[in-house]
This record gives structure tokens, C-alpha cells and sequence, in this order.
């Protein structure tokens, strides 16, 4: 089951003064995917961390599904794949899978661990262990462990960046479905507005830092969305919009404050 995110008035200064988010108002909608996206250092990570409840926010509060963050994560429906995937190294691809359920207290079905193994592109290698595998193959293993417990809420900071660029064309093409499927609601921090466009239902621009929401733009696209929708005018029109919107910094006439 999706659970709304509401963020009122959420900023975060750390003790050394400098603030890194401004007060921000966003609502997510239960089962949408919402990119944030802006410039390098502008708070995306920590404004994502605010809401996974490894950052208390120094104003305001963020609420999943009208519960603290850290009640979510408590109950198993919260998780996060990072750009570091932090694997394990004792443990195989499989067995790193399977603390993620053991932790969220659900059930290991065979069936369900292979699929997502074989989703992600490491077929084969379910027995392997971290030390074994390439950068982007460990990357590959965390995001199958994030999706393995089929959470409410599932966060990703830049989960793509270390993998080759056709397996990142692959799963952008294939996980949407997944989280779709579960009825997930998904926020995606991304340096690539390509990516942000192909994977989301809603771009969130923010400024340069202190980060306040300099854009909110709907992609309307249709799904399911294949790599060849890149070519289209209208996947075009949303890229541009978007890096309109980063160079300038600013609200401008199609956006619109979040909610």
C-alpha cells in the first residue's frame, strides 16, 4: 500500500550555521514518482535523508502516511538505496538481499529473489560475494535489496551513478514497474533530467542552497516508457523545461509552488 509524504515547512540548518534546505511545502501522492533534481550541493540528498528520518529537520515536520519517518521505517515500509550501496561484504547478493526482509520482519519467497536478481542484471551471481562483483554490480545488487521488501515508500539517491550507461537505460526501463506494481510511492534524487523525466510522474526543481522548490513540472507521459520516448518532442519539451528552469534558479511562469 503508497503512503502520502507531506513536508510543512521542513528546512535544515546544521550547528555550524550553514543551511541546506530552506522552509519547503511538498506533498507526495501516494503511489507517484517524484524526481527531485537540481544544482550540485543544492540539499536534494538532505532534504531525501529528512524524509527517510536520518536528518531531523531544524524546522517544521514531515509526515509519512501522518506518521514520523522513523515510525515508518519501523514497521518495514520504508526503504533506500543510495549511491554507495553498503552491502554487506560477508554476505552473497542473495543473502544481502535477504536481510533486507529479514529486518522488515516479511517472508523470503524463493521465487520472488530470483526475479528481482535477474531484473537487475546479476543472473548468476546470486551466490557471489560483494568483493567479487564491479561497482555497478554491487550498485545493481542494492536497489534489488531496496525493492525486495516491496515498500510503501522508496527512496533513492542517485542509485544509477555507478553503473554503464546501457544497464541504467535498462533499469530505468524496467524497475518503474515494479514500484508501480506494489502501488509504491517513489522519490528519486537525480543529477540526470533525462533520467528524471523517464522514470517520474512529477519533477521537483530546487534552487542552489539554500534549496527552496524552484519549479514543480508534471510529466505527462504515457506508460510504460522505453528509451525510444527520448526521441519524442514531447520528452524533449520536458527536458528543456527543466534545465530552463536549473540555469535560471527561479520560479517562473509553469511552475507552481508545491503543495
Amino acid at each position: 500500500m503508497s503512503v502520502p509524504v507531506t513536508c510543512t515547512a521542513a528546512s535544515k540548518t546544521y550547528p555550524g550555521g550553514l543551511t541546506a534546505v530552506s522552509p519547503v511545502n511538498i506533498s507526495l501522492a501516494p503511489g507517484a514518482t517524484t524526481a527531485l533534481v537540481g544544482p550540485s550541493g543544492c540539499g536534494k540528498s538532505t532534504l531525501l535523508r529528512m524524509i527517510a528520518g536520518l536528518e531531523e529537520p531544524s524546522t517544521g515536520t514531515i509526515t509519512i502516511d501522518g506518521l514520523p519517518p522513523s515510525e515508518i521505517s519501523r514497521r518495514g515500509d520504508l526503504s533506500i538505496a543510495f549511491q554507495d550501496p553498503s552491502l554487506l561484504p560477508w554476505r552473497s547478493v542473495r543473502k544481502n538481499i535477504e536481510l533486507a526482509l529479514d529486518l522488515a520482519r516479511r517472508p523470503k519467497v524463493t521465487q520472488d529473489i530470483d526475479e528481482l536478481i535477474q531484473l537487475v542484471g546479476l543472473d548468476g551471481f546470486a551466490d557471489t560475494k560483494p568483493a567479487e562483483l564491479s561497482g555497478g554490480m554491487r550498485q545493481r545488487a542494492a536497489i534489488a535489496r531496496a525493492l525486495a521488501t516491496k515498500p510503501a515508500l522508496l527512496l533513492l539517491d542517485e542509485p544509477f551513478g555507478a553503473v554503464d550507461e546501457l544497464t541504467r537505460q535498462q533499469l530505468a526501463e524496467d524497475l518503474p514497474a515494479i514500484w508501480e506494481a506494489g502501488d509504491t510511492t517513489t522519490l528519486l534524487v537525480t543529477h540526470s533530467v533525462s533520467e528524471a523525466v523517464m522514470l517520474s510522474d512529477r519533477i521537483l526543481v530546487l534552487s542552489p542552497r539554500p534549496a527552496t522548490i524552484a519549479a514543480d513540472i508534471k510529466i505527462d507521459l504515457p506508460r510504460p516508457r522505453r528509451s525510444e520516448f527520448a526521441r519524442l518532442p514531447e520528452f524533449s519539451a520536458h527536458v528543456d523545461e527543466v534545465f530552463a528552469f536549473l540555469s535560471q534558479g527561479v520560479p517562473g511562469s509553469r511552475a507552481k509552488a508545491a503543495q
